[in-house]
């Protein structure tokens, strides 16, 4: 079943950020996730949405995610993220076709 990863974070430092970009994809490629959105304008919906950015990711499922934000490689990536933002992040289970509860 697919998971889901919905990140929100506020980038305070863009030198330090973009550290951690330049070498996501090269580590995030090899455990078969998709980057499905990242917005840096979400529209506001309701409640009050402070974050600077969103991401949007889709895994087939959970071990393939903790296993990429589990690796030695991201994990010395991560350094860069939190250096340069605050983030917030939840998994989500995907839909299986049978149910939909709701």
């Amino acid at each position: 079943m697919p998971v889901y990863m919905i990140s929100r974070m506020t980038i305070h430092d863009r030198a330090e950020y973009d550290k951690y970009e330049e070498r996501f994809m090269d580590i995030f490629d090899k455990f078969e996730g998709k980057i499905l959105s990242v917005d840096e304008e979400p529209q506001d919906l309701s409640g009050k949405w402070t974050a600077t950015r969103s991401v949007l990711m889709e895994f087939p499922d959970k071990p393939k995610l903790f296993a990429w934000l589990t690796s030695p490689e991201y994990q010395e990536i991560g350094k860069f993220r939190d250096a340069g933002s605050t983030s917030e992040a939840i998994i989500v289970k995907g839909l299986e076709e049978t149910s939909i509860g709701l």
